[in-house]
């Protein structure tokens, strides 16, 4: 399969200054650069300044291809350096409600689950509802992080368009491997994230594993803590034989 994802230095020279893709791009990299405002996922911010992140551009939205792109992006992350991540962007449209981005997200990786060629790990529960539970493709548990133009108070999670960061569960195990390590970077994102937002640090952001912690509820943060946005689906894909028929519509 071609590897249609990207270095940082390999999206100047494949897409035009004014096209979407380099606008879109210029953004996330003032987002992750800046100095004086300094971008609360520490983690995504070495990535980036390491050149360890990887950038997908998907028009049409296509869920086959993000399913075949993300699995050669699992097969060769540990290759590119402790702090990766894959950061897919898609072409802005008209924006939405964030209820509607919520649900497109959910859609997106149920359909992932229909698509993976690989059993789910065994590590890993099912049951969305559980402590341990985490998305998973091609074997690999992975966090993933929803952000879009529907966001105003929590500028964290906002970009110009509908954008996914795909993050390897193993990328956590490296840098927060101890409890010392773990309790300063959480402090140095808290300490981050409060004059970032105008909406104070989500009750729903927790460590993983934690008994009253769900992962798939920080996948997708509203702008207030009020609205939690529970997860829409008890499993992914349990109806391996129903795919979503209007990719574009359904994404």
């Amino acid at each position: 399969m071609d590897c249609l994802y990207l270095r940082k230095a390999e999206i100047a020279s494949s897409f035009p200054v004014s096209s979407w893709q380099s606008v879109m791009f210029s953004e996330f990299e003032a987002q992750m650069s800046s100095e004086s405002r300094p971008f609360p996922c520490v983690f995504g911010v070495t990535g980036h300044r390491l050149d360890q992140l990887r950038y997908l551009f998907l028009d049409p939205y296509d869920l086959e291809i993000l399913g075949g792109q993300l699995g050669h992006y699992v097969s060769q992350a540990r290759s590119f350096g402790p702090n990766t991540s894959l950061v897919v962007f898609t072409r802005p449209r008209p924006v939405q409600t964030l209820d509607a981005y919520h649900r497109k997200m959910w859609l997106t990786l149920d359909e992932l689950a229909r698509l993976d060629k690989r059993p789910w790990p065994a590590e890993i529960p099912e049951q969305i509802d559980h402590p341990m539970w985490e998305f998973s493709f091609a074997g690999e548990p992975i966090f993933v992080v929803c952000s879009t133009p529907a966001h105003v108070m929590r500028q964290s999670r906002r970009s110009s368009t509908f954008m996914l960061t795909f993050q390897p569960r193993w990328v956590f195990e490296k840098i927060l491997g101890t409890e010392k390590a773990a309790t300063a970077a959480f402090a140095e994102v808290r300490k981050r994230l409060i004059p970032y937002d105008s909406a104070s640090p989500s009750p729903l952001l927790g460590r993983y594993g934690a008994a009253d912690g769900r992962e798939y509820q920080q996948y997708f943060l509203h702008d207030d803590n009020e609205a939690a946005g529970g997860c829409p689906f008890a499993r992914l894909a349990q109806n391996k034989s129903s795919p979503i028929e209007d990719k574009e519509q359904a994404a």
